[in-house]
This record gives structure tokens, sequence and C-alpha cells, in this order.
């Protein structure tokens, strides 16, 4: 296994093992504290969104001087032991400290984002965003699938062992591959003086707050939606339709991989979003799953040429820095969008996100062009057989 296929698998690991609570904090909250308001957990999920978003910036810093699969070996130490701390914390405010301070150096792991694509030549950036990108969608649901499987036949603070063995199993990898890396590929120890002006930066930055605001809005609430909507009580059923997003990433990647087609024009793939979207607000099933594979085809397209905007205007020795900016930026639009859920939810009823997040898609395609300068799009190269 090459070095950047090991990277992108050990991605994965960490996207798997960082989901597996997610979905289930309300009843983890519940059966361990008695804490059962929704406020509660909706303020923890974004209290984890804001530490990812404060503790980045300072591990692209550290990355300056310390290589990311060597800082790597050390964090997910520390986050390991943390969450073996979690495990034993007997009051909710001792674990909000544990945990939050896990979260620190849990979002360490992002860096090999930057890192891989720092790794690749420029003409295959979109394709790599594009694996990445099916990765995370997958971890996710894996790493749901694997906590729920962990809450029923074991208690919930079970899964805070789980999470930890995960992180051992990192920081092994790293000790394996340090050993691995090419002298070419470890970083200088200063940031080199950028050329061009970090303007492009910050004004892709607000397109990516509108674009994750606007998409992550129907997503709070989407299984209540689908059920009171399918007038269907079955688990299975509505993980398959809210995991259809994921399996069109997925469709994406292999068209992308087979065709080897022009990557589409993000306005006309917004477009595409505004339709899904409002479609899924009619609240018939049929057109629900309609709308859910042109969100989902949409959200991955969009997601790839963002992403392979920021390396475009960015330079390889400033990627970790620019990348923290961005993901701050990201993470901003997801809190945002989670607060904003539940008060359209409780004004308007359960099928405004919908609206609202299409208006929101309509912007963003209106906003581009006017914010980013970029080149025509390029041919997409086949994905590396190494992947």
């Amino acid at each position: 296994m090459n070095l950047r296929t090991s990277l992108i698998a050990m991605t994965a690991l960490a996207v798997i093992s960082d989901t597996m609570l997610i979905p289930f904090y309300p009843q983890y909250f519940a059966s361990r504290f008695g804490e059962t308001r929704p406020e509660h957990v909706g303020a923890y999920l974004a209290a984890i969104c804001f530490t990812v978003m404060l503790a980045l910036p300072v591990w692209a810093r550290v990355a300056r001087r310390v290589h990311p699969v060597r800082l790597l070996i050390w964090t997910q130490l520390a986050a390991g032991l943390l969450c073996l701390y979690c495990y034993w914390a007997s009051t909710l405010l001792e674990f909000w400290l544990v945990s939050l301070g896990m979260i620190v150096f849990k979002g360490s792991y992002l860096l090999m984002y930057p890192y891989v694509m720092s790794m690749e030549d420029a003409k295959n950036h979109t394709q790599t965003i594009g694996t990445l990108s099916v990765v995370v969608h997958f971890g996710a649901i894996l790493g749901a699938v694997v906590g729920g499987l962990v809450l029923q036949v074991l208690e919930p603070r079970d899964v805070f062992v789980v999470m930890a063995l995960g992180d051992f199993l990192q920081m092994t990898i790293c000790g394996r591959l340090l050993r691995q890396l090419p002298p070419q590929a470890k970083p200088a120890r200063a940031l080199e003086q950028r050329t061009g002006c970090v303007w492009p930066i910050y004004r892709l930055c607000l397109l990516m707050l509108l674009f994750y605001f606007s998409g992550y809005l129907v997503k709070p609430f989407f299984t209540v939606y689908w059920e009171q909507a399918a007038k269907v009580d079955h688990t299975a059923l509505t993980g398959m339709v809210y995991a259809i997003p994921g399996g069109m990433a997925l469709l994406g990647l292999w068209l992308n991989r087979r065709t080897g087609s022009r990557q589409q024009a993000l306005p006309g793939a917004m477009l595409l979003g505004v339709v899904g979207l409002l479609l899924q607000s009619g609240g018939y099933p049929v057109l629900i799953v309609m709308g859910q594979c042109l969100y989902g085809w949409s959200m991955f397209q969009v997601t790839v040429r963002l992403d392979a905007l920021l390396f475009e205007l960015s330079t390889p020795e400033a990627y970790a820095a620019d990348y923290s900016k961005i993901n701050f930026f990201q993470q901003l639009g997801v809190v945002g969008s989670s607060f904003a859920a539940g008060s359209l939810v409780s004004t308007f009823g359960l099928a405004i996100p919908f609206v609202v997040g299409a208006a929101g898609f309509a912007l963003t395609a209106l906003a581009y062009p006017l914010l980013v300068h970029t080149t025509q799009p390029t041919t997409l190269p086949a994905i590396d057989k190494g992947v």
C-alpha cells in the first residue's frame, strides 16, 4: 500500500471513529446522565464544531515545524487517552470538559487532507478531492452503523473504548508511515512567503459559508420529515433514504472515473440542488427520493469544485493554513444551519428548511461569479489505481 493510499485509509478510519456517537448523543446523554433536553444536545454538537474551528488553525501552525504524520502520533495518543477518560467521567460537566479536550486533539487528523493534496500533481486534485469526499460520506455512515451496533449490545459509554482503539490504531499507522516518508515529503520549517494576494481565499471562505449553511439546513430534521411524509416508522428505510446523497457521491465519483467527463459547472450543479430541495419540500415520498438524488449529486459536485478552487488559489506550502481558514467557515455554516433549522421548523414547520436551503443554493450560484474568478474547468483525470 503506497503512502497516499495509507493516508486516505487512515482518514476513513478517523471519520468512522469520530462519528460513531454523533447520531446517538440524545440517547447517550439520557441514559448516562439523565439529560433529555434537545437544546442540550444541540448546544453540545455546536460546541464540537466550535472546538474544531478553533483548534485546526493552531494545528496548522504547528504543522509548519512538525511533520503532520509525526504530529498525529502524539495528538491521537492524547485523543485516545481522553476517550478512555470519557468512559469514566461521572458528571455532565466533567464529560463536557474532557470530551471537548478530546475533540481538540482528534481534530488534528484534518491536516491529512491538505497533506495528501500537497503530494498530488495539480491535474489529479479534482479526482483526489472526489475520492476523499466519498471516503468522508461513507465513513460517517459506517461510523453511525458501528455506533448503533455498539449501543445495542453494550453500555453507551463503551463507545468511547471503541473510539480510543481507533485513535491508537491511527497512531500505530502513523508510526509505520513515518519510516516510509521520502525526504521531499517533509515540510519546510517555516512557511514560505506567499506571492499572491490572500483575498481570493477569504472570498472563497464566504462562498463556502453560504453553501454549507444552505446545504446542511435540511439535515437536522430530515428523518422526522421523511417518516411523517411517508407515514412509516421503519428505521432501516429511513436510514437508506437519508444515505441517498452518499450514494450519489459514490455514483458521481464512479462516472467521473469511467467517462473522464468534464467537471460540471458550479452554477449548473447548484441549479440541480435547487430543484432537488424544492421537490422535497412538496412532502410526497416519491418526490423526496427524487429530490434527495438531485440534492446529493449537487452537494458532491459543488463540494469537489469549491475544494478544488482552494488548491488552485493556494500554494502547496500554504495548503494547511488556507484549509484551516476554509474549514472554519465550513464549520460556521454547519453550526449556523443547526441553530437556524430548529428555529425555522418550530415556527414554520418541517418543510421550510428545504425552501430556505433552495434559496441559499440559488444565492450561492449568483454569488459565485462575483466572489471567485477561475480558469475554465478541465477534463477530469482517472483515479490512480493505488486508491
